[in-house]
């Protein structure tokens, strides 16, 4: 028998896309902060404006950084984080397309559902917005073809028993 918590496919941050995806978003962040202060704008409203989008820029990377540190597993149950919270189960997902005209993260794909689920997202590694999963982004594209791929096999399984 089957172990259903056996993980199958693990997709992880890659070191060096991690470093180069939090250290940029921080950057853009910390310099339209330091353009916004030390050259402000003539107006109010683009000065604050400025500050704003520089302070969500640093807010991105910290982001970025916590959730970067996880991992996303595939088990014969369906996706999940490394620590627990479930993306989508075996039972809700319709269908993976790793196209190149799919909307889909760097180096991930997309995965379908059979039903709205509610709005999540961790920078650099997974979204969730109605119907659709994106998995990937500061991720190895090795490790997001090799899930793609157990994942659409799984499915196929599926198809298959309950025909």
């Amino acid at each position: 028998m089957t172990d259903p918590d056996e993980v199958l496919a693990r997709l992880e941050a890659s070191g060096g896309r991690r470093a180069l995806g939090v250290g940029m978003m921080t950057a853009l962040g910390a310099l339209v902060l330091y353009a916004a202060l030390v050259h402000p704008p003539a107006s109010v409203g683009w000065r604050v404006f400025a500050i704003l989008c520089g302070g969500l820029g640093l807010w991105l990377g910290h982001a970025m950084y916590h959730a970067t540190q996880g991992a996303v597993e595939l088990t014969r149950t369906g996706l999940r984080t490394r620590d627990g919270e479930w993306i989508a189960r075996l039972s809700e997902i319709v269908s993976v397309d790793r196209g190149a005209f799919a909307l889909k993260p760097s180096n991930g794909f997309l995965v379908r559902l059979n039903a709205k689920a509610p709005a999540r997202w961790r920078p650099g590694l997974w979204w969730r917005v109605g119907a659709r999963v994106g998995l990937g982004g500061v991720t190895s594209g090795g490790q997001a073809r090799a899930m793609a791929d157990i994942l659409a096999t799984l499915l196929a399984e599926d198809i298959d028993r309950e025909n």
